[in-house]
């Protein structure tokens, strides 16, 4: 089903918006690298079954968590350059995890129609909230954080990821 005009343009404001956000405001709010990690793993969130799942059950890949919604447009101009890294890496031990801020409705219908390979969890408005704790005190999406084999938080982004961002990201890691 096609957008009509009006959600393509608020889609499409939103997108900019958040691009923007991320451009001008996402270096300053990232400078601090500092650690996120046990933040991590004590978050628990559940899949599009209802299942609850914790990073432990990844321990010892890498691990990409982008977080994510329907209805931002970055997030969906990134979504098959994430597919790709999956297939890529994932034969390294690099697993690609989608964190939804979102409605899951929504969220399971894109995901089927987008065909999304990986391991999709929602977080919903609690998505929000596990972002700042992880130094997004904007809130803006798309957000991604890398965690490496031993569970540490080594790279995170505000803003989409480009391929020559992926690759410079997990190709020293999928080597690891």
């Amino acid at each position: 089903m096609a957008p009509s005009r009006r959600e393509a343009l608020i889609l499409g404001a939103a997108g900019v918006a958040a691009a923007a956000a991320g451009f001008l405001v996402g270096p300053l709010l990232l400078r601090d690298k500092g650690r996120g990690d046990s933040i991590l793993r004590s978050a628990t969130l559940v899949d599009l079954a209802g299942k609850p799942r914790q990073l432990a059950e990844w321990e010892g890949r890498v691990l990409v968590w982008n977080f994510w919604a329907t209805w931002c447009a970055p997030c969906r101009e990134e979504i098959p350059l994430l597919i790709a890294a999956r297939e890529k890496y994932g034969p390294s031990g690099i697993e690609i995890v989608g964190i939804a801020v979102d409605n899951a409705a929504n969220v399971r219908e894109f995901s089927l129609s987008f065909s999304i390979p990986y391991p999709i969890l929602l977080a919903e408005a609690d998505g929000l909230d596990l972002m700042r704790k992880l130094g997004n005190s904007s809130g803006g999406l798309p957000y991604t954080v890398v965690i490496d084999r031993q569970g540490n938080l080594v790279h995170r982004k505000l803003g989409a990821l480009k391929q020559a961002d992926l690759d410079a990201i997990l190709g020293p890691l999928a080597r690891s």
